[in-house]
Formats: C-alpha cells, sequence, structure tokens
C-alpha cells in the first residue's frame, strides 16, 4: 500500500485515537486536529502531529495542503448533550462539517471521510436498514444530515470526493465514558468495577447494532485505498442487535457480579431498534469478525487497566 498523509479531526476522541493507531502502524503519515473539549489528549498516539484547533476555525486551512485524504470525525456527539444545546451543535456539526469540506477544497484535497452516523434512522421502522431511507428526529442527527448536504454540495460543485460512513453503536478501548452520559458498555463496566449500580435508561429493551472498533477501522482502511468507496454512503455495523438489557447480562457474567442495575426513564430523541443493512459495506468484501462477547472482554480489560492507573472516576 502507498503510504499517504492522512488528517484526522477529532483525534483525541474514541474514533479518532483509534483509527490513527491504525494508520500509523500502516506507516501513514497523520495529521490530528482535535480542541479537546470531548478528546482526551493523553489518547492521542505518539507520532501524529497534533494541532489543539476547532474545526471551525480558519486557523485549520493550511494543515490541508499536501494531505491525500481526511477522516472528518469531529463533532458534538452527546444526544442528550445536542439536545439541550441545538444552536452549538448545528455550529459544530453543521457549520464545523463545512469549513472542513472547504479547507479540503481550498488544498485541493482528493477526498474526505465524513462521519454521519445511524442516528439518522431514528425515525424508520425497516429493519434491517437500508441507507436509502432516512428519518432524522433528534437535533444531532438533523445535525448530521445537514453536514451530509453540504459533503454532497462539495463534491457537486468543487469535485472533493466524499465517502459517507453511518457508523451505528461503535464500542472498544478508549470509548468516552466521560460524557454526560455515557454509552452503556463502558458505563456498566465502570459502575461495576467500582461496586456501582449502573443506569440503564428505559426499561432495558432497546435493540441496538454494536460494532467493534477494530472492525470498523478495516473498512475505514479500505476508504483509504478502495475507489469503490468514493461518493458513495455505507451503514457500518454488525447486522445483528443487542437488546441493552442483553448487554448487561453478558458485562455482568463477564464480571462475576450480582449487582442489578437502576432503571431511568428514556432520554428523549433515542430510537427503539437499530439494525443495519450492511449489503453495499459487504460487496466490497468487508465484514466484521468479533463477537459482542469477545468485543466486550477486550474493552473490560482495558477499563479494569484504566482503574489500576487511577484514571476512573
Amino acid at each position: 500500500m502507498a503510504k499517504k498523509k492522512i488528517l484526522v479531526t477529532g483525534v483525541a476522541g474514541f474514533i479518532g485515537s483509534n483509527l490513527a493507531d491504525r494508520l500509523l502502524s500502516g506507516g501513514h503519515e497523520v495529521v490530528g486536529i482535535d480542541n479537546l473539549s470531548y478528546g482526551v489528549f493523553e489518547q492521542i498516539p505518539k507520532g501524529v502531529y497534533f494541532h489543539k484547533l476547532d474545526i471551525r476555525s480558519k486557523d485549520i486551512y493550511p494543515l490541508f495542503n499536501g494531505v491525500d485524504v481526511v477522516f472528518h470525525l469531529a463533532a458534538k456527539n452527546c444526544i442528550e448533550d445536542c439536545q439541550e444545546d441545538p444552536v452549538e451543535t448545528a455550529d459544530i456539526n453543521v457549520m464545523g462539517t463545512a469549513n472542513v469540506f472547504e479547507a479540503a477544497r481550498r488544498a485541493k484535497v482528493r477526498k474526505v471521510v465524513n462521519a454521519e452516523s445511524s442516528a439518522v434512522y431514528e425515525g424508520i421502522d425497516v429493519f434491517p436498514t437500508p441507507e436509502s431511507n432516512i428519518a432524522p428526529h433528534s437535533f444531532y442527527a438533523t445535525s448530521k444530515v445537514c453536514g451530509n448536504l453540504f459533503a454532497e454540495k462539495y463534491a457537486e460543485f468543487h469535485g472533493v470526493i466524499s465517502t459517507g460512513i453511518r457508523p451505528f453503536s461503535v464500542y472498544g478501548s478508549k470509548q468516552d465514558y466521560r460524557r454526560t452520559i455515557p454509552p452503556s458498555m463502558p458505563a456498566f463496566i465502570i459502575k461495576l468495577l467500582m461496586g456501582e449500580q449502573p443506569i440503564i435508561y428505559g426499561d432495558g429493551s432497546k435493540r441496538r447494532d454494536f460494532l467493534y472498533i477494530e472492525d470498523f477501522n478495516d473498512f475505514l482502511m479500505l476508504c483509504v485505498t478502495d475507489p469503490r468507496t468514493d461518493g458513495k454512503i455505507f451503514n457500518l455495523g454488525s447486522g445483528t442487535n443487542n437488546s441493552i438489557l442483553e448487554i448487561y447480562n453478558i458485562v455482568k457474567k463477564l464480571l462475576v457480579s450480582n449487582v442489578e442495575p437502576i432503571f431511568k426513564p428514556n432520554l428523549s430523541g433515542e430510537a427503539q431498534i437499530t439494525l443495519a443493512d450492511m449489503s453495499e459495506a459487504k460487496k466490497l468484501g468487508w465484514s466484521p469478525k468479533i463477537s459482542i462477547e469477545e468485543g466486550i472482554r477486550v474493552l473490560a480489560d482495558f477499563l479494569k487497566k484504566e482503574k489500576e492507573l487511577g484514571r476512573l472516576k
């Protein structure tokens, strides 16, 4: 594989830091941007040319010079936080995305891989859900649809090739457990490691399509090299789903715990079911390999080490 210069926005976040690790291991040069409002500096891999900047700033423009591919991952992405502040959500996720594409246009970057979200399917009742059906409900999902419209227009009017990726519930090491409402897997594991009761929002029946981070990164690496990804949108999930209560029971069994969760009212804006139709991604030879049990075990081992280092609070 020819070595490339890759720029990653949101490089200090869960997906960005894991992707940067993968790119560096492949011999690529990685430029990273993050304002550290959500990301964690210590997660940025050594070898990344890191710049603490906001994606809404024009100061990012020079960093795009000579870049072959941009992975645009930076976003305001906690649904609860986005519901509380829709104006900032639009500013970061829509205007920030437009600014990233403008930077790519000015620098004549060939391709931007733009992270959308499975949240765009919140109002859908077709399962598995294909890329053609969207029904955003939350402010977060709406902002992602708007960002994608900018991506489409930069391709149409300025020739910036875009690949849209719609990750479902990606999980794994370095997952952001510091959010206002953290993702269920790390939240469950951390609470049980601390001997506390985890919280389940709703009755636990919500079903999610979970995808392990390294399976997700396998597809992102295809986006660097495979022209068949150009100009398309791809669902990235496992093709199966589990209820939140099922996930809790897997975690509980793994950690040999008898602690029961606390049930609280459902959060606003969340889908009841997610399940990816991955036909388009599979046409490229990609498919997930890590089982939910194995992925949770790896995540639990990571969080145990974090606890030993005194990083869990």
